[in-house]
């Protein structure tokens, strides 16, 4: 699991790891039942302390991205949370906003980026 966390961000450590781990389950990177380190270890690995891991994990858990098993670890939820897929459409808005607005300063008409997606997309289906 790669995360990066950032002293400077500005964004309290937890919920960088929370909004990392978020994205990592909407792109598909951490897939449903897979184990995220304990958190001792992921703590050690960010060299952060182990109640700022704690802590993003119960966020996550309590937004319904991961699960705790007793004994066993932690894990992505297997129900297809909501919220990832709240993330996953958010991370997709925000680049649809980015391709819009480079189209527009280009002078590119809406349906023509559409018609351009849409070819790169069978493209990418056939090769």
């Amino acid at each position: 699991m790669q995360i990066r966390v950032s002293s400077s961000d500005g964004v309290p450590i937890y919920l960088q790891i929370v909004n990392q781990v978020k994205y990592l389950v909407a792109s598909g990177r951490l897939a449903p039942d897979e184990q995220l380190p304990p958190v001792r270890k992921l703590a050690e690995q960010l060299l952060v302390n182990p109640n700022t891991v704690a802590r993003a994990y119960r966020e996550l858990e309590t937004a319904g991205v991961i699960v705790t098993r007793r004994g066993s670890g932690v894990f992505v939820s297997d129900s297809g949370s909501p919220l990832a897929r709240r993330e996953q459409n958010r991370i997709l808005n925000e680049r649809i906003d980015m391709l819009l607005t480079e189209a527009r300063q280009m002078n590119v008409d809406t349906e023509v980026l559409v018609g351009l997606v849409r070819q790169r997309g069978r493209q990418m289906q056939s090769g």
